[in-house]
C-alpha cells in the first residue's frame, strides 16, 4: 500500500475511527493508506509523554477570544488573516498565521457560510474603475512599463481602456477624462478600488477621499464610492475587465510605434468585442446596450483640465489669491470669499462654486499677474469695486498692452504728455 496525503475529511474520519476503537490496521484499509500514515497523523498533535501539545497561539487566547466575539459574534472568523495581523501589530505576536488558524480551528465552531446579493445597476447609475498593470511593453523601441485605466459601466457592461505611463494624480484624472468622453456621459456614481489618488487615507466607506479628486468629482457631477477592502464581489465588472484587456490585447506582443497607436488599435479591439458580446443584463450585444445607456448618462460637461494640486485660498482686498508663491487675480465681487485653486498641467485655474473663474498660465517668471477685467463691474451687496484708474493710469496700462514693437520709443516723454 503506498503513502499519499490524506485530505481534511480524512484525517476528521481516522480520528473518530481512532476515539470509537478502531485499531491502526483496520482504519488503514478503510482509508486506503498505510498504517505508518494513521500513527502519524494520531500523534503529530501530542507531545513527546502523549500529552496535547500547547498551541502557541495559547499566550494570546483572551486577545483572540475578544476579537472574535466583537467582529463574528462568536463565530470562527472568516479571514484569520486579519486576525493574525491585529495580533502582530498590535501584540508584537511572534508565532505563525499557521499556529493562529489551528488554533482557532481547535477552539471555535466552523463559520455560517456567507451568502452575497447579486444587484444588477440601472442604466446610467454606475461605473467600475481600476487599474492593471503591464510591465515591459515596446514603445517607440524603447521598454515602458505601461498602465492600463479600466471603467466599465455596470449595466451594459461597456468597458474602456486608457494607457497611461503612470498611475500619478494628473494620468487619474486624465484618464477620467478620455474614459468619460469615449462613454457619452458620466455615470452618477463611480465604484473605485483603494487607490491613493482616490483615497488618501484608511478605506471603503470609512476612507477620506483624496482632496483633489473629490473636487473633480464634484465639477464633473458623480459620486465616489470606495470599494471596501479585499470584497472583489463588489467590483467583479470591473476585474473582469481588467483581465479581458490582458486578452484582447497584451501590448508587451509588438513593438507600438506610439502610446497613440497602441490606444487607438485597443479602443477597436473594444468596439468589435462589445460588439459580439452578450450582456447578461438585456440580452442584447454590449454595445447596442450601451448605446441604450447613454441616454440615461448625465451630460458630458465641459471637462476640467486634469490637476495635481487642489487648495482653497481667501480672495485678499486687493483682488487676489497667492499660489504656488505667485499672485493671481480673481473678480473684486469674490473679495473676502474661499476660492478654489488648481495647478493643472500647464495653467492655474481659480473656481467659485464648480464655476472656473479666470485661467492662467502656470509656473511663470511672474510672481504678480494682473487682469484689469478683474476689478471692473457694479458693485455687490458685500463688496465694492476698486476706484477706477486715471487719466495717466488708463494710458499706462494702455501702452503696456501694446506689442513691444508698437510701444512709444520714450516711454517717459509719452506718459508726460499725458500728465500735462
Amino acid at each position: 500500500m503506498r503513502g499519499r496525503r490524506l485530505s481534511a475529511e480524512e484525517v476528521v474520519t481516522l480520528k473518530v475511527l481512532a476515539t470509537k476503537g478502531a485499531t491502526n490496521s483496520a482504519v488503514s484499509r478503510i482509508l486506503g493508506v498505510t498504517e505508518g500514515a494513521v500513527r502519524y497523523q494520531l500523534n503529530r498533535d501530542l507531545d513527546s509523554n502523549g500529552n496535547a501539545k500547547a498551541f502557541k497561539a495559547e499566550a494570546v487566547s483572551e486577545v483572540i477570544k475578544h476579537w472574535v466575539a466583537s467582529k463574528e459574534h462568536g463565530q470562527r472568523p472568516v479571514n484569520i488573516k486579519d486576525l493574525f495581523e491585529h495580533l502582530v501589530f498590535e501584540y508584537a505576536y511572534e508565532g505563525s498565521y499557521k499556529s493562529v488558524l489551528r488554533y482557532v480551528r481547535a477552539h471555535y465552531p466552523k463559520p455560517k457560510i456567507r451568502t452575497f446579493r447579486r444587484v444588477e445597476t440601472p442604466p446610467g447609475a454606475q461605473s467600475q474603475t481600476d487599474w492593471g498593470e503591464f510591465p515591459g511593453v515596446r514603445i517607440a523601441g524603447e521598454t515602458v512599463d505601461l498602465h492600463a485605466f479600466v471603467m466599465v459601466l455596470s449595466h451594459s457592461r461597456m468597458p474602456v481602456v486608457i494607457w497611461t505611463r503612470s498611475e500619478n494624480q494628473l494620468s487619474w484624472l486624465k484618464s477620467h477624462n478620455e474614459a468619460f468622453r469615449r462613454l457619452g456621459g458620466v455615470p452618477a456614481v463611480n465604484r473605485i478600488d483603494n487607490v491613493k489618488t482616490a483615497i488618501a487615507r484608511g478605506a471603503g466607506a470609512w476612507g477620506t477621499i483624496n482632496e483633489t479628486y473629490r473636487a473633480y468629482a464634484l465639477a464633473v457631477g458623480f459620486h465616489i464610492d470606495a470599494c471596501q477592502p479585499r470584497a472583489a464581489n463588489a467590483k467583479g465588472k470591473v476585474e473582469a475587465k481588467v483581465k479581458l484587456s490582458r486578452f484582447l490585447l497584451d501590448p508587451r506582443d509588438k513593438d507600438w510605434i506610439s502610446l497613440e497607436a497602441l490606444q487607438a488599435a485597443s479602443d477597436l479591439l473594444i468596439e468589435r468585442w462589445a460588439k459580439g458580446a452578450l450582456c447578461p443584463a438585456t440580452g442584447k450585444s454590449v454595445f447596442e446596450s450601451w448605446q441604450d445607456e447613454v441616454e440615461r448618462l448625465g451630460k458630458l460637461p465641459i471637462l476640467p483640465e486634469p490637476f495635481d494640486i487642489a487648495v482653497t485660498r481667501p480672495v485678499r482686498p486687493d483682488c487676489s489669491v497667492s499660489f504656488e508663491g505667485r499672485f493671481y487675480p480673481v473678480p473684486f465681487a469674490h473679495v473676502g470669499s474661499q476660492v478654489e485653486v488648481r495647478g493643472c498641467a500647464g495653467t492655474v485655474q481659480i473656481l467659485a462654486e464648480g464655476r472656473i473663474l479666470r485661467e492662467f498660465q502656470r509656473g511663470t517668471s511672474q510672481r504678480v499677474l494682473t487682469d484689469q477685467d478683474c476689478y471692473e463691474g457694479e458693485a455687490t451687496d458685500r463688496v465694492l469695486p476698486p476706484p477706477p484708474l486715471g487719466k495717466m493710469g488708463k494710458r499706462l496700462q494702455e501702452i503696456m498692452e501694446m506689442d513691444v514693437e508698437k510701444r512709444p520709443i520714450n516711454l517717459y516723454a509719452a506718459l508726460a504728455e499725458v500728465a500735462r
